[in-house]
């Protein structure tokens, strides 16, 4: 069994390090391009591998782990809401399992947030911050799948904007690991670094709409 584990982390830091490498291609690289798209493809495949394994061994006897179950939760979440975005550009998607999707985070962000208080009598920071950041995109998610038209107008921010979220995450994972940055920084700095690459992204595509239509 001990192997077994063994086998299941070295597969979860092997594909998150690959996840890491192909992502910053994926960033880096002209948007529609086949490198982004190819990168890009790597990225999503590895977070998925990664994602899964560490949560697996966060449920085996002797590495229970609810904490590292819900991180794996919430990336998984943006990879995958991330990379189905693409589907959102055709009319009249299938967004059964998109909500699906948005739901289960909601539930897993109400855990996050309840279960510390239930076990240790005590809140978590780091699960709160990101239960109501997982929170508030689902259910702006499930709002937007009721607009077809909306949605389909913005495919290309949610695609980018999620990925780039699951790409955030898998950097959080890296500095924490590695112990980066003192006490919970580590939790935060990339995300907050992150928020603003995100920002520029949305920014230069609205003034390209903008400019388009003038």
């Amino acid at each position: 069994m001990e192997q077994v584990i063994k086998v299941l982390i070295y597969t979860h830091a092997g594909f998150g390090g690959i996840a890491l490498l192909s992502g910053l291609i994926s960033i880096i690289a002209k948007k529609g391009k086949t490198i982004h798209k190819k990168s890009g493809l790597m990225f999503f495949y590895s977070m998925l591998i990664s994602g899964i394994t560490a949560m697996v061994v966060a449920v085996l006897p002797k590495y229970e782990s609810p904490f590292l179950f819900a991180v794996g939760t919430f990336s998984l979440y943006f990879v995958l809401t991330g990379y189905r975005a693409l589907n959102f550009k055709r009319k009249n998607p299938n967004l059964k399992t998109d909500k699906w999707i948005s739901k289960i985070m909601i539930t897993t962000g109400i855990l996050m947030i309840m279960l510390p208080i239930f076990l240790t009598e005590s809140i978590n920071i780091v699960l709160i911050v990101f239960a109501i950041i997982g929170i508030t995109f689902s259910v702006r998610d499930l709002i937007l799948y009721r607009n077809s038209e909306q949605l389909r107008k913005s495919w290309l921010k949610l695609h980018l904007g999620k990925m780039l979220g699951g790409y955030i995450s898998a950097t959080t994972a890296f500095v924490v690991v590695n112990e980066l940055f003192p006490s919970f920084y580590g939790w935060f700095i990339p995300g907050i670094i992150g928020g603003f690459i995100i920002a520029y992204w949305i920014r230069k595509m609205n003034q390209k709409a903008v400019a388009n239509k003038i």
